[in-house]
């Protein structure tokens, strides 16, 4: 009896002991990240991309159907990005819908992925329409305490097929 009983102490202390990871715990590192991106894509559609680059690391590499090749390092992307800081975009009231918002992590990595519409007026027409359609991978690592984005891909979702040429 008295050695079940310090068994059953022991296996007691071992559990009490275990750190409990709880789903609000992994909603509020989703909500934290989530909101982040939101922020950066808020200031986006405003023609700031200053919101994205405070979340880019250093060593940040980036692919979107523009692109020939992939973009490494924060200063290329502050090159790549330097012309949008001043451009006046055409479309009124823009805005946006992340779609089914995922995260994924893994220790000090958490990979956000998701579907993007943005839509706003076009220069011509008095009514909101869809402009684009989009796939979005950003990779963010954990670095001096603070969500950094190391990692992002952009696609077209469901793009058109090349025609071929006559």
């Amino acid at each position: 009896m008295r050695k079940s009983v310090s068994w059953l102490s022991l296996l007691l202390c071992l559990l009490l002991s275990v750190p409990v990871v709880s789903k609000s715990s992994d909603n509020s590192l989703a909500d934290q990240i989530i909101s982040l991106e939101r922020q950066a894509l808020n200031r986006w559609i405003h023609g700031d991309p200053q919101g994205y680059l405070d979340l880019y690391s250093p060593e940040i590499t980036y692919f979107d159907p523009f692109r020939e090749k992939r973009v490494d390092g924060l200063q290329a992307m502050q090159a790549m990005l330097e012309p949008l800081k001043n451009a006046k975009s055409p479309i009124r009231d823009p805005g946006f819908e992340m779609i089914d918002p995922k995260i994924q992590q893994r220790g000090e990595i958490v990979l956000l992925t998701f579907n993007l519409v943005n839509y706003g007026k076009p220069p011509t027409r008095d009514t909101e329409s869809i402009l684009s359609r989009w796939n979005s991978t950003e990779v963010y690592s954990h670095v001096s305490g603070r969500w950094r984005i190391i990692h992002s891909h952009w696609s077209f979702t469901k793009p058109e097929p090349a025609r071929p040429q006559q």
